[in-house]
């Protein structure tokens, strides 16, 4: 296979003139091509006069070795792509694995073993996702939450109502994986490519059916509405595991857990804790979410090309001199701040796009890190205790019903309550308090948010612009806690296998799917 990397292409280019300039790199008429595959797109827009694609592309053909050598261009390698394959099935148990949590960890999980011959038990606390949408869209609506079909809680984890962000920072041979399955069931193909890839929460909801309709074909027991709410143990192994279901409390006999509960399952942390199970304090980050108009960031992006492109989104940094990191997160371009409350009497934010990412504004979370240092005590779940803290205060400041607080951007920075929008408007549902945030967040994050917003403007100016919206608060960016577990995937407790971000391994869809079918693959063996 050859790689041809580092091709420019105008705005309006096309296939053929992408074709074109591959062969003229590598000396050959384009005619002479084998079929090309894109392999990644991006925008090159340092210079706002000349913004245009980059491409990297993939081609078989003859005599590669040689045509590599003697090639006029710059850029081309050979390359030697190698197909994940499963690991050979030896597992000894007759018992199906039973897998908690249809987030992309649980999901992904129980795939690749139901592909490879092992079915499983899959049970979700929250409802399929057509029921879930509903439910949702009531809460924005109405304020009335459903603490057992949420934003957080449901078929496809909180990452279905986000915007299916498919970028990761691990470089793991399953990642291609993972994006095959995804565009099998539905997803669009440029996600395989996209230097950003996204699916869109319309779009990953479809996809999420889908690969629940194959499990359900491969013999897998789907089960909503199935809470975990205890383990039994023999000895150091696990011997089954305890639900609360439609019809009360069920037993299953298992020897096999994987326990994929996403980072708001608190209730679930807590029942580990006092189980035994070996878990410690892990670091997150909390804040705000930013919104802007998204023409204004997209010009500052792009220039004058901005019409003609998608979207722009923008991923910025800066560390301050009180040690604290400030940083965006889960950027949603075209998209709207949302109501992610699992628990009554706290707010809680997010973000999410559709697919076509067409709404009025940008919106990113705004993030400081905090850690153990800033918990306030030794508890496992001491970070739990710091969320929902937050999270009271953010409802009481915004006068309850799930109303956010809010506060434009030139306030914040001068110290004074807002009292209403400027001419961006916060697109958070049920609705917003305008007044000063500094009573819904830790002093020391406020000022860090303060100290970093002028740095950041100098990186993307406007970021700090006037009419900025910052809704209050983001406390969700990961889970607070890590299940500990060994270098076969397992706890202490034999059998218990914790996977995916609400277990502290990972950070997103495509790092939770790949560590997803990381314990898969354990769990097939053993």
């Amino acid at each position: 296979m050859i790689r041809i990397s580092n091709l420019p292409l105008p705005l309006n280019g096309d296939l053929d003139q992408l074709r074109r300039r591959a062969a003229r790199a590598l000396g050959v008429r384009p005619g002479a091509l084998g079929e090309l595959e894109l392999v990644r797109q991006s925008i090159d827009a340092r210079r706002k006069n000349d913004v245009h694609y980059v491409y990297t592309v993939e081609v078989e053909m003859p005599g590669e070795e040689s045509l590599v050598r003697s090639a006029p261009g710059r850029n081309i390698a050979l390359v030697q792509r190698l197909p994940y394959v499963f690991p050979q099935v030896g597992r000894k148990s007759t018992l199906p694995p039973v897998v908690v949590g249809m987030g992309p960890a649980g999901l992904f999980a129980a795939l690749f073993l139901a592909r490879n011959g092992i079915p499983c038990v899959v049970l979700e606390r929250g409802q399929d996702v057509d029921r879930r949408a509903l439910d949702v869209g009531d809460f924005w609506s109405t304020g009335g939450l459903d603490e057992g079909s949420n934003v957080q809680f449901g078929e496809g984890g909180a990452g279905t109502f986000s915007d299916g962000k498919l970028t990761t920072g691990t470089h793991d041979p399953r990642i291609s994986a993972v994006l095959d399955v995804l565009v099998e069931a539905g997803a669009p193909a440029d996600v395989k490519y996209s230097h950003r890839p996204h699916i869109g929460t319309d779009v990953l909801r479809e996809v999420v059916k889908t690969l629940r309709r194959e499990l359900i074909a491969l013999g897998c027991d789907v089960r909503f509405g199935h809470k975990l709410t205890g383990l039994t143990v023999r000895g150091d192994c696990l011997a089954g595991v305890q639900a609360e279901g439609p019809r009360g409390t069920e037993f299953l006999t298992a020897d096999t857990l994987i326990l994929a509960p996403g980072h708001s399952a608190r209730d679930t942390f807590a029942m580990l804790r006092d189980a035994g199970i070996p878990m410690e304090q892990k670091k997150f980050a909390i804040g705000v979410r930013i919104e802007h108009r998204q023409r204004d960031v997209s010009l500052q992006q792009y220039g004058p090309a901005w019409k003609t492109l998608p979207p722009s989104d923008y991923k910025l940094a800066c560390h301050l001199p009180n040690s604290r990191s400030v940083f965006t997160f889960c950027v949603c371009p075209g998209g709207q701040v949302v109501a992610a409350a699992s628990q009554q009497g706290g707010v809680v934010t997010n973000g999410m796009s559709l697919r076509a990412r067409d709404g009025e504004n940008i919106n990113g979370g705004l993030l400081v890190g905090v850690g153990p240092e800033d918990f306030g005590g030794g508890d496992v779940l001491a970070g739990v205790q710091f969320q929902e803290r937050w999270e009271r205060a953010a409802f009481r400041l915004g006068g309850g019903g799930f109303r956010a607080p809010a506060q434009r951007v030139r306030d914040f920075l001068q110290g004074r309550p807002s009292e209403g929008p400027g001419g961006v408007a916060p697109t958070y549902r049920p609705g917003v308090a305008w007044t000063d945030l500094r009573p819904c967040l830790p002093g020391y994050v406020t000022a860090s948010l303060a100290q970093a917003l002028p740095l950041l403007d100098r990186k993307l100016q406007g970021f700090a612009a006037e009419d900025g919206v910052l809704t209050g608060v983001e406390t969700r960016s990961s889970s607070p806690v890590r299940i500990l577990r060994d270098e076969n995937y397992q706890s202490k407790l034999r059998g218990l296998y914790p996977c995916g971000e609400g277990a502290g391994y990972a950070g997103g869809i495509v790092s939770a799917a790949v560590d997803g079918i990381r314990v898969a693959e354990a769990v097939a063996f053993h």
